[in-house]
């Protein structure tokens, strides 16, 4: 036993021994701020941060007992949010044998890891859509209270815990793993449920265990071993059933969706957010228009996957999908549908999140309204209202990048400071 404890314990010391410069009071200096409501550049900005918060911008007399940061030439902004991540999956290419090799600790520990190089990125909210370690534990749930209480370097995490499923859909572990008859085959407490009383209990079991979001597979996908990507998975009358027991509960609902008509069904059933959305129509844009769903088009990973490196099936389904995928999030970029910022990180690998931004600007926005993606539209998205820009009041969740990224979107993947609720963790 002690063999086990000691290295366990070791690991678990180094992700506490973090150094964040933390001061009561605190007054930031940049020569510019982006302030991402107006769209407009502000000149040498002096910000006033105290007990974690935004206690004044700009004002006309400084707090005698702070400590002051200057900042130089660099463009203050709201720390980034990403509505999209796995931290608990190391890279998008190796993780099937983790789901059956390795224990619930050392997922946890990696999705420390990972979360603090995402708040190092910038990014300073996420969002973890999925849990597919078949463990008990929730995880991701863990990760965010140990965060919000400071026990590692984290961002703010919204977590979902165990993911949603159709026996043998796409976040079933064993369509993810490959496994054989008898190897993962889980229940509702999982987050594999079938008919209205199975996906009642798992969402039941998830909010009782701390989970903020309830993610729910409504099509096939790209990445598990299962059948064609866009076919429906969850009927009508579950995905009705999951988001009417959320809702009770206060909690969203987001659904992994690429086919047309699971998306159209996810949508009529209420669901915060498309996560994908790759075949979208008329109709569909139309309904999530009008009922104000939001899409998380996790774009940038198109560009990015080694689709040598994946399994035959795996690599047929991304060839068909991404191209059609892209499409999509052009055309609901045209059509002026609500997005946030997702990137599925780590198919964008940790820490590169900021690529997202890029991507959303190849794919039509401007750099001003790829910005919103990541800061008040995600920010809507989630429900954090205290977070996505900079104002008096709000948590001092900021970074700062060189340069002025309206004009160059690439400055974002180069961020210098990073403050999450009043605690410095990067600066120059």
């Amino acid at each position: 036993m002690k063999s086990h404890f000691v290295p366990l314990m070791l690991a678990i010391s180094s992700l506490l021994l973090v150094q964040p410069t933390t001061a009561q009071v605190t007054i930031l200096r940049a020569a510019r701020m982006l302030d991402v409501k107006t769209g407009r550049i502000e000149s040498e900005v002096t910000i006033v941060v105290k007990d974690g918060h935004i206690a004044a911008v700009n004002p006309s007399s400084i707090p005698p007992d702070g400590q002051t940061v200057d900042l130089g030439d660099l463009t203050l902004m709201p720390g980034f949010i990403d509505a999209h991540v796995h931290l608990t999956i190391e890279d998008g290419v190796n993780f099937r044998p983790h789901l059956i090799e390795e224990n619930a600790a050392q997922a946890t520990l990696r999705g420390a890891k990972n979360a603090r190089t995402t708040l190092l990125a910038g990014f300073t909210t996420v969002r973890d859509v999925a849990q597919v370690y078949p463990s008990l534990e929730l995880i991701t749930v863990a990760l965010a209270e140990a965060s919000e209480k400071g026990w590692i370097e984290a961002p703010h995490i919204i977590a979902c815990g165990h993911a949603l499923s159709i026996t043998g859909g796409h976040i079933d572990p064993t369509m993810l793993a490959g496994s054989a008859e008898g190897i993962l085959e889980l229940s509702p407490e999982y987050g594999i449920a079938d008919g209205v009383a199975e996906v009642i209990k798992a969402t039941r079991y998830q909010i009782k265990h701390g989970a903020k979001v309830i993610k729910i597979a409504a099509t096939a996908g790209v990445m598990s071993l299962e059948g064609p990507v866009g076919a429906q998975q969850y009927s009508a009358e579950e995905m009705h059933a999951i988001v009417e027991e959320a809702t009770r509960h206060g909690i969203p609902v987001a659904a992994h969706a690429h086919g047309t008509e699971g998306i159209k069904a996810a949508v009529l059933a209420g669901v915060a957010s498309i996560e994908h959305g790759s075949m979208l129509n008329d109709e569909v844009i139309g309904l999530m228009k009008d009922k104000g769903t939001y899409l998380v088009p996790t774009t940038a990973l198109v560009d990015l996957l080694p689709l040598e490196k994946y399994p035959p099936l795996v690599r047929a389904k991304a060839e068909h999908v991404l191209p059609l995928a892209v499409e999509s999030v052009k055309r609901a970029i045209r059509e002026d549908v609500k997005i946030a910022l997702g990137t599925d990180a780590p198919f964008v690998p940790h820490g590169q999140n900021a690529k997202e931004f890029t991507a959303l600007v190849d794919r039509g926005m401007t750099p001003l309204e790829a910005v919103r993606a990541g800061t008040i539209n995600a920010a809507d998205l989630l429900n954090v209202a205290d977070r996505g820009h900079i104002a008096k009041g709000l948590l001092a969740d900021l970074v700062a990048v060189p340069g002025n990224p309206l004009e160059d979107i690439h400055l974002l993947e180069d961020v210098r400071f990073v403050m999450k609720k009043g605690t410095i963790y990067k600066q120059p």
